[in-house]
């Protein structure tokens, strides 16, 4: 056996692992693509209110999943990971017996209360040597970006026959799927491994919060999902509204627009990281994402011209959402990954938050086109905040 290959137990761990990351990642993006639908015919509901019930998982979320990884320091990885799921579960039933919009915030906190990021992250970490990690961690960031490509397409396609309450209540069983995946498919570790974020929370985090290479990927994952949260208070509306495009036959728009983006950004992933442009092309990323939100605002009135700049957008998103983990355990100091990582996986949980209630109150008080010059305006604001930070002498380098 030689060190550079996966032992068959490892293999088996990160497998494992990675499907739970994705069943409850797919129960939770299930409804992003039709839950405005939904939620506009609740009553009490404003798109403010709406906003917050799409994003409010991200802050509770981001609340407890440091708290969750130092629980399981203590009393396992398991139970923590096996209570969070439950937590999920009960948060996914009460969304989906809801009939009120304030109902659905309560159980959209509570889906994201049981954060379990952290736990399953150090539990990957017990099960696999030091120079197999990386291979782990990338198998669970690839079932987080197949969850999320899927359920853009199983959401709406579901969405007719089960409708979104049966949506929640699918994302419930699929946490049950999840807790006998962990208990049956999962070892347990002879020992645990005491994480060194965990102990720094007590001391001083300011180095690894102002420095300017991590600090650049930290705003990146922010505004990343800010934009993707506050777009989709208004997309699946703006399909319907304007492009006159059903519901039930959303999934048809999101189908090719996910798969040719997919096929267009897998060569800039590998040559980015052949020819050491990744930089370079993060930056091109960004500079879509403006594209993108303009082409929005510009041309959102016929199904052609959504489905070339919905292209855009996702090609903008899946990119930088596949190569900032990366960035990050490159940009941090060996003994710091895991505090770079924790503030990393913070900061997209509060742009979750940010984007669903921004998105929620601008359209509310100006309209649908709102959003789009917000999030072409926030971009723009990114990419001149990525330029003055960045070292003119390290261009190949973020």
């Amino acid at each position: 056996m030689t060190n550079n290959k996966m032992t068959a137990g490892e293999l088996q761990s990160s497998l494992a692992l990675a499907l739970i990351f994705f069943l409850r990642m797919f129960g939770l993006f299930l409804i992003l693509p039709v839950f405005v639908l939904y939620a506009e015919t609740l009553p009490d509901a404003t798109p403010t209110l709406i906003g917050l019930a799409l994003g409010c998982y991200g802050l509770t979320q981001a609340l407890f999943q440091i708290p969750f990884g130092m629980v399981s320091d203590r009393i396992g990885r398991k139970p923590v990971i096996a209570a969070g799921l439950l937590i999920f579960m009960l948060g996914s039933v009460i969304a989906g017996s809801a009939d009120s919009i304030f109902i659905i915030i309560l159980g959209r906190a509570l889906q994201g209360t049981g954060a379990i990021a952290a736990a399953i992250m150090a539990l990957a970490a017990d099960l696999t040597r030091d120079t197999q990690r990386s291979k782990a961690m990338a198998l669970i960031g690839i079932s987080i970006g197949f969850a999320f490509a899927l359920a853009f397409i199983a959401g709406p396609a579901l969405n007719p026959l089960i409708g979104v309450p049966g949506l929640f209540y699918l994302g419930a069983g699929l946490a049950v799927l999840a807790i006998i995946t962990l208990y049956t498919l999962v070892p347990t570790p002879d020992k645990y491994h005491h994480h060194a974020y965990q102990d720094e929370l007590a001391g001083n985090l300011l180095p690894i919060l102002v420095d300017k290479k991590l600090l650049r990927l930290y705003l990146s994952i922010f505004i990343l999902h800010m934009i993707l949260m506050a777009s989709f208070v208004v997309i699946p509306l703006t399909l319907r509204d304007l492009a006159g495009v059903v519901p039930d036959n959303h999934w048809q728009i999101y189908l090719p627009v996910l798969v040719i983006s997919a096929l267009i950004m897998l060569p800039f992933l590998i040559l980015g990281e052949r020819y050491n442009k990744t930089g370079l092309f993060f930056y091109g990323a960004v500079l879509l994402m403006i594209l993108a939100q303009s082409g929005l605002y510009i041309w959102h009135m016929s199904v052609t011209s959504i489905i070339i700049v919905l292209i855009l957008f996702f090609l903008a998103f899946n990119y930088l959402e596949a190569t900032l983990p990366a960035l990050i355990t490159k940009a941090a100091p060996l003994s710091k990954k895991g505090t770079a990582l924790g503030i990393y996986s913070t900061s997209q949980f509060i742009g979750t938050f940010t984007g669903g209630l921004a998105g929620g109150y601008l359209y509310d008080h100006f309209g649908l086109e709102s959003i789009f010059i917000f999030g072409g305006i926030v971009s723009i604001i990114w990419l001149s905040a990525l330029l003055i930070m960045q070292n003119p002498l390290d261009h190949k380098k973020l």
